[in-house]
């Protein structure tokens, strides 16, 4: 299992802390394993194609997304186990000093 720096962990959260970068990530998540072409996200999203473009690539710059180019399509697609190890570092120390 991968494991997170909090450096790391700080910068997934920051990027994800953008409204506009938020909403693409979670179309990203319900399009499931088969992604979306960036045409449809942004269509989805009604942002001009050099917006999300600068959004898409923050997010693939921390590892949450990634891009494949197929034939003239360029798919995203969210990266689960990047997000299940942001989770789990988020919660890896729950209530450890409670007593839930």
């Amino acid at each position: 299992m991968t494991t997170l720096t909090l450096e790391q962990a700080a910068a997934q959260l920051a990027e994800l802390g953008h409204p506009t970068r938020l909403g693409l990530y979670r179309l990203l998540v319900r399009a499931g394993h088969g992604g979306a072409p960036v045409a449809q996200l942004q269509q989805q999203l009604d942002v001009p194609g050099s917006t999300l473009s600068h959004h898409l690539s923050r997010l693939v710059h921390v590892g949450l997304v990634k891009q494949v180019r197929e034939g003239r399509v360029l798919r995203c697609f969210a990266q689960y186990d990047r997000l299940n190890t942001l989770i789990d570092y988020m919660m890896e120390e729950c209530c450890t000093e409670s007593s839930c």
